[in-house]
Parts: structure tokens; sequence; C-alpha cells
């Protein structure tokens, strides 16, 4: 049975964050829509995979998982033997990636939610956006990229010379945001930033998912 990816068609998020992975280890699946206007997240069938009757989500020929970095961390594994290693097996090469997700998803993470949601998500609802909010959160983006320009400076990705989970976590929402006019990637003060995040924006997978969208490899 073919592994089942349950998402909206929103190329960001969580949802971004596993078809990239899928992507990247050239996983068959078949993509299964959720309409989040029409509640099709509140459907007792979906919230029997996930409780928190979010996306994404995948059914693996009965076995359900949830949360984006969890699933990405299955897959991994899953298909392994194919496609990039986004988990090194190296004790010690695993170890600084988890490190990297971990600052990723506690650290930079949410200021990057605050701003999106002041910056992108309330204009387009047409509201006003909270400025000394998004002024805030983008200052604790500041704060951590300029720790990332010296960890760059050493290698060429997060955690060393190859591309791995650490790095496609980071697909999240700033693209999102750089689409929106607001690229916090790309200034000429951190050139090992700009370098790292322009080669991730050229990964022929990502660039093939925002043309071509969400869609079944099977």
């Amino acid at each position: 049975m073919v592994l089942k990816f349950y998402a909206s068609q929103f190329v960001a998020a969580g949802n971004g964050i596993v078809a990239l992975a899928l992507a990247e280890k050239q996983a068959a699946f078949e993509f299964v829509p959720i309409d989040m206007a029409a509640k099709e997240h509140k459907t007792e069938e979906y919230i029997a995979m996930n409780p928190f009757a979010q996306v994404p989500a995948i059914n693996d020929d009965g076995f359900a998982m949830y949360e984006s970095r969890a699933i990405c961390r299955y897959l991994d594994e899953r298909f392994a033997g194919q496609g990039a290693t986004l988990v090194p097996k190296g004790m010690e090469e695993r170890a600084v990636v988890e490190q990297a997700i971990s600052v990723e998803s506690m650290a930079f993470a949410p200021p990057l939610a605050k701003v999106v949601m002041e910056l992108v998500f309330k204009v387009r609802r047409g509201l006003a956006p909270d400025r000394a909010l998004a002024d805030e959160g983008m200052k604790e983006i500041s704060n951590i990229l300029d720790v990332y320009e010296v960890i760059l400076a050493k290698h060429r990705y997060l955690a060393g010379d190859d591309f791995t989970l650490a790095d496609l976590v980071h697909y999240a929402y700033a693209p999102m945001l750089a689409e929106n006019g607001v690229d916090i990637m790309t200034v000429k003060e951190r050139p090992n930033v700009a370098r790292w995040w322009n080669e991730l924006m050229s990964r022929p997978t990502w660039i093939k998912l925002k043309a071509e969208g969400m869609k079944s490899t099977v």
C-alpha cells in the first residue's frame, strides 16, 4: 500500500516541510488534499490519525503519524538508501543535526511565526499588522541569524557540509516572507547566511515543489 500524505495545498509550514522531504527522498506517495475551509481536518476519520486536527499527517499502510519534523525523521528511515540522507547515521553527526533542529524549532521558528502572522497573514486578511510585534520578532530572528553567520562560515550547511533536515526545516515560513517583500536571509551583513539561503532556494526539489504544488507521485 502506498504512503498517503494528508495536507492542505499550502506549500509552507509543516505541509511544505513534509512535501519537500518526500521530494528529497524520491518517495512514492499519494497526496490527499485536506480542505481546511470545509473543516475536513475536523472529521472523525482525520482526527483518528491526528488528534490535534492539524495538517500534515501521513498514513503508511496503517501506520499514522503527525508533526512535520517527526514525519521527516520517519521518512528518512522509511526511504533509506534513496534520495538525500536527511539525518546521518553517525552518532556525533546525528547529534549536531538534532542540535541545529532544536535551535530552529525553539529559537528561530517562534519569532518567525510571529512576523509571518503580522506581515503576511494579517495583511492578506486586510487587517493592520502590529508593527511593534513584528519588529520584536525581527530582532529575535536577527540575533539567531548572527549566530548562523558564524556557524556557516565554518561549513556549507548548518550541521556540516551536507544538506540535512537541519536545513530543510527552515523552508517552513522564511520563503513566504521573502515572497511578501521581507527577505531576512540575504542582507549584505551576513554573506554566509545569504550564500546558504540562496543555495537552499536553488535546490531543484524546492523549485519544482513551488512551481507544481502538492501532487501525488503515483
